[in-house]
């Protein structure tokens, strides 16, 4: 296939397989809506159509919880191999010099990553380093971009509070017109008065919220009890997301019901995000080792929304990752045993609800933000199928990469290294 122009409008893509395997024609309307998918048809290829026989179309991916402003700094901050504590304080040593020009190569480095992915949206969370020349130096970076690629993907940025900042300063960054207010409640001396106090500015802002919560194996460190019962005494109205969430993986069942039962009536969302928590937590557990990863099945079986992100890229947090939805989807299906539908429901549907993004995907009336990729089906789609993918994002292409593999295997009979 050649690859198709970025920018091109797509009027339909023809010979598709939905995550089901069936041949369908999805046709779309100049709004960038899906109008409708019918069975494929051997018609010709309309003017602005796309041919892909064979290739597996769906929802383009969400990522709910990236760090821009740290990806790609692994090397540079000189990170050892470690826990969260020496994660970040490698990152705090190198945020001294951070500048704004530094955070927007490196960020729209990781956007170019996410977008060739699949990723249309993408929600990342910003420091307010303290020590630096200028605290808002990320935020400015990230907001400049979300501005510079509005017609390209939905960046949403969320402010990570330091408890060591004063309101004035997490005002100040608001003011600039960030998205949603993050923090660290657990990492602060006194969790509930952090706790209180970010819900406070949120509260009287009305801005979405999206805490790091309870990003330890403690099952004692239960901060998520605090804001679900704070945002029901509240009657908060707007979305409110728990992230992490780690230490409800080593409760055990009875307290773990008790959790999510609270959970689910506050209407909390939660984000799982298994390749940094698989990296940074059990490190002190000589045996058994623990996954890190929170109690996803039971979260899901309990009616709670959980979307799944990938979190750091290549940074003191994590030094590897590939920006890629489907690196995801496998460790939720490795590491959290889930099915094939709920891992990909992980990374697009319930990343949309997390965002507060209308729901897109190839069925009628469906935004046509869309993913196409060259795989045998959906669980060689999951497991990270490396080859061409098709990104379009309100039914105009934003990304296309082509792969063309060749080996000596392929050769019927392989030949070399014979002689007649």
């Amino acid at each position: 296939m050649t690859a198709p122009d970025i920018g091109t409008a797509v009027a339909g893509l023809r010979g598709v397989r939905t995550a089901a395997g069936e041949a369908v024609d999805v046709l779309l309307d100049a709004a960038g809506v899906v109008t409708e998918v019918r069975p494929a048809s051997a018609a010709p290829v309309g003017e602005g159509e796309l041919a892909l026989p064979g290739w597996v179309l769906l929802p383009s991916a969400v990522e709910p919880h990236a760090h821009l402003d740290k990806a790609f700094s692994w090397a540079a901050s000189q990170a050892p191999y470690g826990d969260l504590p020496s994660a970040i304080d490698s990152w705090c040593g190198y945020a001294r010099r951070l500048t704004a020009e530094d955070v927007d190569r490196r960020a729209r480095h990781a956007l170019t990553r996410y977008l060739a992915a699949g990723f249309t949206a993408v929600r990342s969370h910003v420091d307010l380093p303290l020590d630096a020349d200028d605290p808002l130096c990320g935020v400015r970076a990230l907001l400049g971009l979300r501005e510079q690629l509005r017609d390209v993907l939905d960046l949403q940025v969320c402010l990570l509070a330091s408890s060591l900042a004063d309101t004035a300063a997490l005002e100040r960054a608001l003011d600039l017109g960030v998205d949603v207010l993050g923090g660290c409640p657990h990492l602060a001396d006194d969790p509930v008065k952090e706790l209180t106090r970010l819900l406070d500015v949120a509260e009287r802002r009305g801005i979405d919220v999206d805490l790091h919560t309870d990003e330890q194996l403690n099952p004692g460190m239960l901060t998520i009890r605090e804001l679900a019962r704070q945002v029901s005494a509240r009657g908060l109205t707007q979305r409110v997301t728990a992230s992490h969430c780690v230490s409800l993986g080593s409760l055990d069942p009875a307290a773990l019901a008790d959790v999510l039962a609270e959970v689910r009536a506050a209407g909390l969302a939660v984000v799982t995000l298994p390749i940094t928590n698989l990296y940074l937590q059990g490190r002190e557990s000589a045996a058994p080792v623990p996954r890190g990863l929170p109690a996803v099945r039971q979260l899901l079986a309990a009616g709670v929304t959980v979307a799944a992100g990938g979190d750091n890229v290549r940074d003191p947090f994590n030094p590897v990752g590939r920006a890629d939805p489907f690196e995801t989807t496998s460790l939720l299906v490795t590491a959290a045993h889930l099915n094939a539908e709920q891992a990909l429901h992980a990374v697009t549907d319930a990343g949309r609800t997390v965002l507060g993004l209308p729901p897109a995907g190839p069925f009628r009336g469906g935004l046509a933000d869309l993913v196409a990729v060259q795989a045998d089906d959906l669980t060689d789609v999951l497991a990270g199928a490396t080859g061409s993918r098709v990104v379009l994002r309100r039914g105009r292409v934003v990304a296309a990469t082509t792969v063309e593999r060749h080996t000596a295997a392929d050769l019927s009979p392989p030949t070399i290294g014979r002689s007649e």
